[in-house]
């Protein structure tokens, strides 16, 4: 990179979410969200969201032990996802719906909690032409 050159980070590489009980996270992420699991190690599991990692970790710490930001998971068909979702057993906190208008699509989003009370979302841009 040029001296002088704009520098900023871009590209997420991994993200952690915290959990109490990791065989029973690792079994909601795994089965219910139908997400590929990597590996387990002791305290802690991987997943793979195309080039992603979502980590899955007992606290190291007690000042870590607290809940996660949102992750929001692009979905292509927000209605399908819920719908395939909830016949898993995932419990949202209501029905998909539009967030935003926007020039060529509509923004939807869906919320549910994972087996840790974590909050997640679902996010769609449903095109309207």
């Amino acid at each position: 990179m040029p001296e002088g050159a704009a520098w900023g980070l871009s590209r997420i590489g991994q993200i952690a979410v915290t959990v109490q009980d990791l065989e029973r996270s690792v079994a909601f992420y795994r089965d219910r969200l139908g997400m590929k699991h990597l590996f387990t190690v002791p305290n802690m599991a991987f997943f793979d969201c195309e080039g992603i990692n979502l980590l899955l970790s007992k606290p190291e710490q007690p000042e870590f032990d607290h809940p996660s930001s949102i992750i929001y998971f692009a979905v292509d068909d927000i209605h399908r996802a819920y719908a395939v979702m909830s016949g898993r057993g995932v419990v949202f906190e209501r029905a998909p719906h539009q967030i935003a208008r926007m020039e060529r699509y509509d923004l939807w989003m869906a919320f549910f909690r994972d087996s840790e009370n974590n909050l997640l979302g679902l996010m769609s841009r449903v095109s309207r032409g």
